[in-house]
């Protein structure tokens, strides 16, 4: 029996790629290789697209694209051909299936999902839709909100709104703030202020990563996530729960864990842990997500559940939340992999 071919793009034009690598050197070194052929697909911090048929070990440390193993390739658009074009040689590698292990701008908007579409190629993960939707962090929390679904109260600028609008739309928030790059990922660009006088200092830096940014009101409670897997019949993980000492869960919260602790499952009730489970799986849904997507939420004091975001590449190591979630559930890694993958190729 012929192996599968699987296309795994990692790295991408975009803040977060050495997350990217990270997460693709996991998922390469899980895949069952006995099943599935894995057809290295790299993007360099500067767009180019490559083959990599070198060493793993150069992906975590970011030594690939310095290899002699890389050959320019592109996704060819045309469904006929179902398959990545060698430059070089003018010749093309047919794949069964693409997983892009990307995360943020140029990787999770939609932007590559779209191309990979075009291609006619079997997406692993969301598409176009769903991607770019879930990425406009306005749009998600309003198309929630049509359903009933609680979010906090928010509003949104761009780089061009006057200083005077500015402070009259801030002024009907209640503090602490929230200022959110519209379009980023592992909460670049986030910074948390208790009053007017940090505002300008925080939209600096939100402004870095995108041209319009998000205000939003703080959610008194325990920040929670559910991991959702499936199309037509839907799988979560257990529900887990971030425990701040200090701050909020920033980019070197997230990924140093130096002052914080994530509890699998969160220590909740079981009526509790279950009203999440659906409401992630309803907020999947109305986002038309496929295959995979972390749902993160807040808990308040009361009970209610106020939705947060929807990450559509969640980080993918195995130490990760999202694997995490789904191993306590009964789902190893691996064959969480291998579920992924079946979704699309069957």
């Amino acid at each position: 029996m012929d192996k599968k071919k699987i296309g795994i793009i990692f790295g991408g034009n975009s803040p977060e790629y050495s997350v990217s690598l990270e997460s693709s050197y996991s998922v390469i070194t899980n895949i069952n290789k006995e099943k599935y052929e894995i057809i290295l697909i790299g993007i360099t911090k500067n767009g180019e697209w490559y083959k990599y048929d070198g060493d793993i070990e150069n992906i975590k440390d970011d030594t690939w694209h310095t290899q002699e193993k890389c050959t320019k390739v592109i996704l060819s658009p045309n469904p006929s051909d179902k398959g990545l074009i060698i430059l070089e040689k003018n010749e093309i590698i047919k794949l069964d299936a693409i997983f892009p292990v990307l995360h943020g701008k140029n990787g999770e908007d939609g932007s590559v999902q779209g191309l990979i579409q075009l291609s006619e190629i079997p997406l692993i993960g969301c598409d176009v839709l769903s991607s770019s939707l879930c990425m406009d962090k306005y749009l998600s929390h309003k198309l929630a909100e049509s359903y009933g679904i609680n979010v906090a109260k928010n509003i949104v600028i761009n780089n061009k709104t006057p200083k005077k609008e500015i402070q009259e739309k801030v002024e009907k928030l209640k503090m602490p703030l929230f200022v959110k790059p519209m379009r980023a990922g592992s909460s670049f660009g986030i910074t948390k202020i208790e009053s007017e006088n940090e505002l300008g200092q925080a939209l600096e830096e939100a402004f870095k990563y995108d041209t319009e940014v998000i205000i939003e009101e703080n959610v008194d409670g325990v920040e929670i996530g559910c991991a959702v897997l499936g199309n037509d019949e839907l799988i979560t993980g257990e529900i887990d729960e971030i425990e701040l000492s200090k701050g909020f869960f920033n980019f070197t919260e997230k990924y140093t864990l130096k002052t914080s602790k994530i509890h699998v499952p969160a220590r909740i009730s079981k009526e509790l842990s279950d009203k999440a489970k659906e409401l992630a799986k309803q907020i999947y849904k109305i986002h038309k997500c496929k295959d995979f997507a972390r749902v993160d939420m807040f808990l308040k004091p009361d009970g209610e559940i106020y939705f947060n975001e929807i990450n559509t590449i969640p980080g993918f190591t195995s130490h990760s939340r999202y694997p995490s979630m789904m191993k306590k559930a009964g789902i190893e890694f691996d064959t969480l992999l291998e579920k992924l993958i079946e979704l699309e190729i069957k």
